[in-house]
């Protein structure tokens, strides 16, 4: 029974420590110093004890409401506990709500909640911001933290949090907390997101959830005003925005390079010589398709910065806008390398697996029985084998660099290098990625492009296509390497303008050698 009017006892005891500690001055100035030991309290022991101790403590520390008793609101009730402030629950039935929330926390009314917070987080979904209007004189002049989100992304408006601030005008209200979730809240800052986006119509309001904030463990961003609050709403609501364009890109590639190797290497045979080769198509076709698709993504991360260099040559000027599918190609170059790495990665392990097979064991024993029926002593070929052992020596190279720019584009670890380390891992490595691999379909090809055999239905075979591209991005690479070239676009992205006649002389000129360079884009 005490513990299910654990909330009501717990109010009345706060409000006679309260009373207490008022008249603790003028005691201590009558008795004098107290001894060290007589401070310190003769029993220590849980339950009630501890929350005695504890409220002892937090005298001085804010008191902070929260309306609603669902997930969220327990976790944000044990992280506010933890970080030392004095909480109060606002329910509508304290009673079976009580036990769900730490010791610390006093669960009481919603008006008592109301009217002894100054700060108070409103947790409760929107359809149900109509039941607090009875709280409208009591929330008067009080900060309101909204931490709803909504239920579908929403262009038009008005945002939960506007709605919020009409229904209770005399308050302020402040968008918070909603992108980070209850687990996050409960296990603090060490698992989850720190980040915590606010944005109010009063700047003071604002400061001081974002002191809250901090203390919580978490980082506070400010968005403006509460008009950013639709944009905030919508945030967790997002499935990948950048990542939509680069993997509808991987897909239709490794589309179009399966059904291509399928009619090359599987269908052909079939037609012509009644070969069954459809056993290949769950390893060997996807192995052939998946490097194809690698290494044109991989040409597609930095062909974009070639063509706005050389719309810049061509504008003469740095100031003209890029047009709207160059600059979103700009944008989404990391998660077009990132889906190159993905298909380096499974080519390699499906290589790896090629020896494992069933087939591969049967064609090396017709080999060796051919080999033993024609009596052949010796069948090694060193031109084959120094393709082979040249072949695989680059792709080793070619995915360690992949991986290598791959790590460095985690926040975790581009944050702890600087603009110039950064530069020279994406762009100069990145470069010797793309030529390493393209050398490594060269060596894979060999002198293949020149068999007749080898263009089956008259469609040349897949490596030919896929090195068109990569190709093309190393030799625009070198274009802009030429001095005439460089030395121009150094100058107009220093702000040089083809239109105006104005006297420009580039740092290194007088000595001085800037870390820009023309991969900058």
């Amino acid at each position: 029974m005490w513990g299910r009017d654990r909330g009501v006892a717990f109010g009345e005891v706060r409000h006679l420590i309260r009373k207490e500690t008022h008249q603790l001055p003028k005691a201590r100035g009558e008795c004098g110093s107290m001894p060290d030991e007589m401070a310190s309290p003769l029993i220590r022991g849980r339950g009630g004890s501890r929350y005695f101790e504890a409220t002892m403590s937090e005298l001085d520390a804010p008191v902070i409401g929260i309306l609603g008793t669902g997930d969220f609101s327990r976790s944000l009730a044990r992280r506010l506990v933890a970080s030392g402030y004095q909480v109060m629950v606002g329910s509508r039935t304290p009673k079976r709500s009580v036990a769900l929330f730490p010791e610390e926390a006093e669960v009481t009314s919603q008006m008592e909640a109301a009217s002894q917070a100054d700060l108070l987080f409103v947790a409760v979904f929107p359809e149900h911001y109509s039941t607090l209007v009875q709280l409208k004189p009591t929330l008067a002049g009080k900060t309101l933290v909204d931490v709803s989100n909504a239920l579908q992304i929403n262009k038009d408006g008005p945002s939960n949090a506007q709605q919020l601030a009409d229904l209770f005008p005399e308050s302020v209200v402040v968008k918070g907390f909603n992108t980070i979730s209850a687990w996050a809240l409960q296990m603090g800052p060490r698992d989850g997101s720190k980040q915590v986006f606010l944005c109010s119509n009063s700047s003071q309001a604002k400061n001081a959830v974002a002191q809250l904030c901090q203390r919580m463990g978490f980082i506070p961003v400010d968005m403006g005003r509460l008009s950013s609050s639709l944009e905030i709403e919508n945030h967790p609501l997002y499935l990948f925005p950048s990542w939509r364009i680069p993997v509808l890109c991987t897909l239709i590639l490794f589309t179009v390079f399966y059904l291509y190797n399928f009619i090359h290497d599987i269908l052909q045979p079939y037609i012509r010589a009644g070969k069954n080769n459809f056993y290949k198509m769950p390893i060997e076709t996807v192995n052939v398709t998946l490097p194809s698709v690698a290494l044109v993504m991989l040409a597609l991360v930095y062909l974009p910065g070639l063509l706005a260099a050389f719309l810049q040559m061509w504008w003469g000027t740095k100031y003209r806008r890029f047009p709207n599918w160059l600059d979103r190609w700009l944008t989404r170059r990391k998660q077009f390398g990132l889906c190159s790495f993905l298909c380096a990665a499974l080519h390699a392990i499906y290589s790896l697996s090629l020896p494992m097979r069933k087939s591969a064991r049967y064609k090396l024993l017709n080999l060796a029985f051919k080999q033993v029926k024609n009596m052949v002593e010796d069948s090694w070929v060193e031109e084959e084998v120094w393709r082979m052992e040249l072949y695989v020596s680059v792709g080793i190279l070619a995915l360690g660099l992949l991986s290598l720019l791959a790590v460095t584009s985690l926040p975790s670890v581009s944050n702890t290098v600087n603009w110039r380390e950064f530069s020279f891992i994406q762009s100069t490595l990145g470069y010797c990625a793309l030529f390493m691999a393209t050398l490594h379909t060269l060596l894979f090809g060999w002198d293949r492009a020149f068999d007749p055999a080898q263009y089956h239905f008259n469609l040349p075979p897949t490596f030919m296509l896929v090195l068109i591209l990569p190709i093309t991005v190393l030799l625009g690479r070198m274009v802009l390497f030429a001095p005439c070239m460089s030395r121009r676009l150094k100058q107009i992205r220093r702000g040089w303008e083809k239109s105006r006649h104005i006297r420009f002389i580039l740092p290194e000129d007088n000595g001085y050698s800037g870390p820009e360079d023309i991969s900058n884009v």
